[in-house]
């Protein structure tokens, strides 16, 4: 069974090479999919690796469960919603209306919440706001050379280690091509980017991230703590995004009108290199992610005093934001 992961990363790391290539090169000689002359087609690069990577290791573990199948299919149709949205940028509404089909695919193929003692509609609402909320998180990301990926990629990795160890090898796979994927892809994305994802690439980044995160069991029942590993695993996004509402709303702005009140525009704009703010950032998020996998496996009092240490920590790191934001 250890054999498929090797295989299945691989596989993925190639076929995204190969996909991203020709897809970049054909691209910039129709000047189709192109932005400020840089080619869109890591999203898709991406995308095709992981179907064609997943597929091949589900063939090989022979456990293309319906809950995997449902991940396919929904993040399939956000692939391609990627492109239409790539191709003439749709409406907040036609985007939330594309995102709730395919968290739909996810549930009725039995990808959700299950948390116990609240109920299936709490379960079924929470399902929404997480899926929903992840995609999007991962799509405001996507406004500096490397960071979408490089977030994707720590996230990605977090769940495999999860998984693996618990054994549940379905989401192993989805974890691992998927950041194979995304490691090829940063060859050509680190400041310089030589090639972009795209609303299609992070849209289906944030997608899968969140179904693969909802497929992961995390505790038993006396274990609730471990409930947060995945909160805090996809914490950076999630702190990114809240950030980013706060700062529009303290401006009387529409939270999801753009404008560069992104911390990355921030960090650059008060003097940072591209480089240095995502190896400020990417740290940050790998914070999030070193306490989301020791939380799962914590005893509760001591994973309980981990998160509120974590809270103190996030908490001085909004300030030390905020005091960019000033001289900004």
């Amino acid at each position: 069974m250890s054999l498929i992961y090797p295989e299945a990363a691989l596989v993925a790391f190639f076929t995204a090479t190969a996909a991203t290539l020709i897809l970049a090169g054909a691209f910039a000689r129709r000047k189709f999919f192109v932005s400020s002359g840089i080619p869109l087609a890591g999203g898709l690069g991406i995308g095709i690796s992981f179907f064609v990577a997943s597929l091949i290791g589900f063939n090989l573990s022979g456990a293309l469960t319906p809950p995997v199948q449902g991940i396919l299919l929904a993040s399939l149709l956000m692939l391609l919603f990627g492109l239409v949205d790539d191709l003439k940028e749709l409406s907040i509404t036609a985007k939330f209306l594309a995102q709730s089909i395919a968290t739909l695919i996810l549930i009725a193929f039995g990808v959700r919440a299950e948390i116990v003692h609240i109920g299936f509609v709490a379960n079924i609402a929470i399902t929404f706001l997480w899926v929903l909320g992840i995609t999007n998180a991962i799509n405001h990301l996507d406004v500096m050379d490397g960071l979408a990926g490089a977030v994707s990629l720590i996230a990605g990795l977090s769940f495999f280690v999860i998984s693996s160890f618990i054994g549940d090898t379905n989401s192993a796979i989805l974890s691992l091509v998927l950041c194979s994927a995304v490691i090829s892809f940063l060859v050509f994305n680190l400041p310089p980017a030589k090639i972009y994802m795209g609303n299609c690439g992070s849209h289906f980044l944030g997608f899968v991230l969140a179904a693969v995160a909802l497929n992961i069991s995390y505790a038993p029942i006396e274990k609730r703590i471990a409930l947060l590993s995945p909160l805090l695993i996809l914490g950076f996004p999630i702190f990114d995004t809240a950030f980013l509402i706060m700062v529009r709303l303290s401006k009387g702005k529409l939270p999801f009108k753009k404008s560069n009140d992104h911390p990355a525009l921030l960090f650059q704009a008060a003097g940072y290199s591209k480089r240095k703010t995502l190896f400020i950032l990417g740290a940050l998020c790998l914070f999030f992610s070193t306490v989301g996998l020791m939380v799962k496996w914590l005893p509760n009092l001591l994973g309980t005093t981990l998160v509120l240490t974590a809270i103190a920590a996030i908490s001085f790191m909004i300030k030390k934001v905020y005091s960019v934001v000033d001289r900004g």
